[in-house]
C-alpha cells in the first residue's frame, strides 16, 4: 500500500480508501448493500490489516446507519482513532423539513453534530459537501466549514460533486478571508468516463487538492461480468441499481481491451480498472465499496499491478475522450509554442 497526501495538507492517507456504503442496508440503500455489523467489522479489519487507513461514509448512507457501523467497526478492530483517517459526508436529506438538506450553515451545524455521535468520535477528519447546493451562497458554505475546523469538530475539509468554476470560486473566498480551504475533491472518475480531464484535472493540479475517486468501476459495469447486451449477475448492483450514467458502446469496448490485458496476466477485468485509475498522476485515493472479503480482496490487489507503458497506450486510446471545444483550439492554438519550451 502506498501512501499520499492529502491535496495540499501533510496528512498521508492510504491509495486506497475503504468506501462504506454497502454497510447497514436502510430505506434505498438496500440496492447498494445490506451488510450487518459483524460483517462490516470482518471488512474493516482485513482493509485495516492491508494498509488501509483512509474510510469514506456519510450522513446519508442508509439514513445514517452506515455511519453508525463504520464507527463501531473501527472501534471493533481494537485499532487506535488515530490510525484511521474517518472521512464522512454532509449534503443530502436527512429529514423531512426543508431545512433538513443542502449546504447551509444550518443543516451543515446540524449535520456535523449528528455524523459525530452516529460515528461516536469527538472529530472528523475529513468533512466533505456531498453535492452542489444552488440555493445557499458559496461563501455560507466555506465561513460553516472554517467555522467547524476552528471549533476542532473537523480537521480538514472537502467537496463533492461540483463543477470546477464553484470550486475556484470557493478557494478565491477561503483565500481572500483567511478562511479555510477546501483539501479535496471528490469525483465520479472510469477509464470509461473520464469527463473530470476537461476541467476539474487542471484545476486540482493548479490549486493541489486531492482527487478521491467514487465508483471506479462504474457502479461494477467495468468489472467483466457484464455483456453488451446488459446481462449481468443475478442481485448485482447494476441490475439493481442502474448508476452511474455510462456511454456503454465505450465503456465495452474499454472492458474488451482490459480483459486482454487481464487474461495476459492472470487476474479479473476489475483490477485492471482500479489499477488503471491507480496510475493516474492527479489521482490522490480510490474509494473502493466490498460486500464480502472475496471482492475486498480483489480490489485490494489492484494495488500491485504495474502497468506497462504498451498496455497503457492501449487503454488510453479506447478511453480517450471525443476532442470539445474550447479544448481542440487551444491544443490547436498552442502546439508550437508548447514545443518550443519543452
Amino acid at each position: 500500500m502506498r501512501y499520499r497526501t492529502l491535496g495540499g495538507t501533510g496528512l498521508l492517507v492510504s491509495e486506497i480508501c475503504l468506501g462504506t456504503m454497502t454497510f447497514g442496508g436502510k430505506g434505498f440503500w438496500t440496492a447498494i448493500g445490506t451488510l450487518d455489523q459483524k460483517v462490516a467489522d470482518t471488512i474493516v479489519a482485513r482493509a485495516l490489516d492491508a494498509g488501509v487507513n483512509f474510510i469514506d461514509t456519510a450522513d446519508v448512507y442508509s439514513e445514517g446507519l452506515s455511519e453508525e457501523i463504520t464507527g463501531q467497526a473501527i472501534r471493533n478492530s481494537g485499532r487506535a482513532r488515530t490510525d484511521v483517517v474517518l472521512a464522512t459526508k454532509v449534503f443530502g436529506a436527512t429529514g423531512t423539513g426543508p431545512n433538513d438538506r443542502g449546504a447551509s450553515r444550518g443543516h451543515i451545524m446540524d449535520g456535523v453534530k449528528a455524523s459525530l455521535k452516529r460515528l461516536g468520535t469527538d472529530y472528523i477528519d475529513l468533512y466533505q459537501i456531498h453535492g452542489t447546493d444552488t440555493v445557499t451562497p458559496v461563501e455560507e458554505t466555506v465561513r460553516a466549514l472554517d467555522d467547524l475546523v476552528r471549533q476542532g469538530y473537523v480537521r480538514y475539509i472537502g467537496v463533492s460533486n461540483w463543477a470546477a468554476w464553484r470550486i475556484m470560486k470557493a478557494l478565491g473566498i477561503a483565500d481572500a478571508k483567511g478562511l479555510t480551504r477546501f483539501a479535496t475533491l471528490q469525483a465520479y472518475y472510469t477509464i470509461a468516463g473520464r469527463d473530470l480531464e476537461r476541467e476539474l484535472v487542471p484545476l486540482i493540479e493548479a490549486e493541489k487538492l486531492g482527487l478521491m475517486v467514487w465508483s471506479p468501476l462504474a457502479g461494477g459495469l467495468l468489472s467483466g461480468k457484464y455483456s453488451r447486451d446488459g446481462e449481468g449477475p443475478e442481485g448485482s448492483r447494476r441490475v439493481a441499481f442502474d448508476f452511474p450514467p455510462v456511454n456503454r458502446d465505450r465503456a465495452f469496448d474499454c472492458v474488451d481491451a482490459m480483459r486482454t490485458i487481464a487474461e495476459a496476466r492472470g487476474v479479473s477485468v476489475a483490477r485492471i480498472a482500479l489499477a488503471w485509475v491507480l496510475h493516474q498522476r492527479f489521482v490522490m485515493s480510490v474509494i473502493i465499496g466490498a460486500k464480502n472479503v472475496e471482492q475486498l480482496d480483489d480490489n485490494l490487489a489492484a494495488t500491485e499491478i504495474r502497468l506497462t507503458p504498451e498496455e497503457l497506450e492501449t487503454l488510453d486510446e479506447v478511453s480517450a475522450l471525443p476532442l470539445e471545444y474550447p479544448g481542440w483550439m487551444i491544443e490547436r492554438q498552442n502546439t508550437e509554442r508548447a514545443n518550443s519550451v519543452s
